[in-house]
């Protein structure tokens, strides 16, 4: 029997008479080959040596090579639980850890223990950069990029969900660990090929918060192994992460406010209603913004939406909050967090700071991170790109001026400033606009461990 790789798949000319084989391929009848979805390698081959079938094996195109550390690492204790629980898992799996928690050691220490050509892959271009830092850090040789205009693929490799899904066709047989920070991009239906079109037996997948709304973990677990281990925030806050205190401040709006959201959400409310459109589904939504375009009504009700959104969102309450807030800490590293880059300019031009958006050129992006590292800069306004990932050590408070209801949004937000530094104890602000629908959206994403068992809140 021999196996092949061809576009992300695995092909067989022939297949023994083994009712678990035969259930993992399917004959093309095209060529009149069997082919299984890449990600089968390692159930094939463990099957062939379990029945003691002979195979040529002209698939895979690596093979295992050294990797020692060059700078020791005594991992934490819950990334030495994290690391023994996927070992024993045969190197496949899912780990939960918190923003700041180790995750890349992590990942270092499980790519020295399996001893194989390595891709990493990352949601964002700044991650990229950083994870072949942390690589070129502690393996030696030279560790490649694919993404942002660069071509170099070594046998440790870092590249993005984008240019991954682009060229794994091509590349995937030649990585024996797939490691996929963020993981939960992964279900996406364009990124789900990463995974699927890869030959790799070692698979790890990193994330601080893993669940979906819309169930995808699921599609994880089956493409990368299941979660083998978690670890909340409120487990390691004060020890491996700074302590930290959660401050939700509510503002009024003005009168003028208060009339225009009412009257927009009053259009918005009387269509949905009238269609009997359950909006807590996904499903529901689709539907409201599909019936939506299909009248003046609707059209209307749309807008309506939009402009509530908006009020609640921008209030002018909120930016006096804001002020007051930067000048209580002014001495303190601040990074504030909007759910749009409208915002982000806006206050950027009302407060004469910077503002960091995905439209931002990557040299420009450093800069900004840098001077914020030196205090040069006191305070970052953002909206979703330093969501994730960006190591941001220095700050200390974050403000979350305006957002979605998602919990994983809210939970990586806290995360961005949890990074432990002596003396530092984190504070994050949740600014809401009060008697709106933004009242209902923040206890939403607030349902997570680290706000139902962590530090108790403090009404501001």
């Amino acid at each position: 029997m021999e196996l092949h790789y061809d576009s992300g798949t695995l092909v067989a000319p022939t297949l023994p008479e083994d009712a678990r084989l035969l259930a993992l391929f399917q004959k093309d009848g095209r060529t009149g080959v069997f082919r299984a979805p890449a990600f089968h390698y390692r159930d094939v081959v463990m099957r062939l040596r379990e029945c003691g079938l002979p195979y040529e094996d002209r698939a895979k195109r690596f093979e295992p090579v050294e990797l020692p550390l060059t700078v020791p690492i005594e991992p934490f204790p819950h990334q030495r639980a994290a690391l023994d629980a996927w070992t024993r898992a045969g190197g496949r799996g899912l780990v939960e850890l918190p923003t700041g928690a180790g995750k890349t050691l992590l990942a270092v220490l499980a790519i020295a223990w399996v001893k194989r050509p390595t891709l990493v892959v990352v949601p964002t271009l700044d991650l990229m950069a950083q994870w072949q830092g942390v690589l070129a850090k502690y393996f030696p040789g030279p560790v490649g990029m694919v993404g942002g205009g660069v071509n170099d693929r070594q046998a440790l490799t870092v590249t993005t969900y984008d240019s991954a899904a682009m060229q794994m066709e091509f590349t995937g047989n030649r990585f024996g660990l797939l490691i996929c920070d963020e993981c939960h991009h992964l279900p996406a239906p364009s990124y789900r090929f990463i995974a699927q079109g890869t030959l790799a037996p070692y698979r790890l997948g990193l994330t601080a918060t893993l669940a979906r709304a819309d169930g995808g973990e699921r599609v994880c677990e089956e493409l990368l192994g299941p979660l083998v281990h978690r670890t909340g925030i409120e487990e390691l806050q004060g020890q491996y992460l700074a302590p930290y205190e959660v401050r939700r401040v509510e503002v009024p709006l003005t009168p003028d406010e208060k009339a225009r959201y009412d009257e927009a959400r009053g259009k918005y409310l009387t269509f949905v209603r009238r269609l009997g459109v359950p909006l807590a589904s996904p499903e529901g939504w689709a539907r409201f913004l599909a019936q939506s375009q299909r009248s003046d009504e609707g059209r209307a009700a749309y807008r309506g939406y939009r402009e509530q959104r908006r009020i609640a969102l921008t209030s002018s309450g909120k930016l006096d909050a804001l002020w007051r807030i930067l000048l209580e800490h002014r001495e303190d590293r601040v990074i504030v967090f909007t759910d749009d880059n409208e915002t982000v300019y806006t206050l950027a031009r009302r407060l004469l700071l910077p503002a960091l958006t995905h439209h931002t050129p990557l040299p420009e992006r450093k800069a900004l991170l840098a001077a914020f590292a030196s205090a040069e800069l006191p305070v970052l306004l953002t909206s979703r790109v330093l969501n994730e990932g960006v190591d941001v050590p220095e700050a200390r408070v974050g403000v979350v001026l305006s957002g979605s209801g998602s919990v994983r949004e809210h939970v990586q937000r806290l995360g961005r400033i949890l990074r432990k530094r002596p003396g530092k104890r984190a504070l994050l602000y949740e600014v809401c606009s009060a008697q709106t629908a933004e009242s209902g959206i923040s206890e939403r994403r607030r349902q997570h461990r680290a706000y139902q068992e962590g530090p108790p809140d403090a009404d501001a």
